[in-house]
């Protein structure tokens, strides 16, 4: 009897506990520089992202060298709200799936480089 009333109070106890929602932090570090399409992002896209069966044109958008630009501004970017853009948001784990996938997080501070980028009005520069 004392056995089945501690076996009750664990199940009550642990089925109780939920998870409701996650939570992410991005701990990149900020970038208050002028960011460069040409010479800071595009790099760093075309190193981790534009590799064969990926952003090289087989899946969008296209981040290989040439068409990352042209790719990105149209629709994966928000200047009005770089936070919630999209290519931001899949970089950072808000949006799922996290990318680059099967990739180191956070490459050479990509999603900094992409944030200040977006946030400095994502020029073609």
């Amino acid at each position: 009897m004392i056995l089945s009333g501690i076996i009750a109070i664990i199940l009550i106890v642990v089925s109780s506990c939920s998870k409701t929602a996650t939570l992410l932090e991005d701990k990149s570090a900020s970038i208050t520089t002028t960011v460069s399409f040409s010479k800071d992002v595009a790099p760093i896209l075309t190193a981790n992202c534009a590799k064969s069966g990926c952003h090289n044109g087989s899946i969008s958008p296209n981040l290989s060298s040439g068409s990352a630009y042209t790719s990105l501004t149209n629709g994966f970017v928000s200047t009005a709200s770089p936070s919630s853009s999209l290519v931001y948001l899949w970089l950072t784990g808000k949006e799922s799936v996290t990318m680059p996938l099967g990739g180191t997080n956070n490459p050479s501070n990509i999603n900094g480089y992409i944030l200040a980028w977006i946030t400095q009005g994502a020029k073609n520069n």
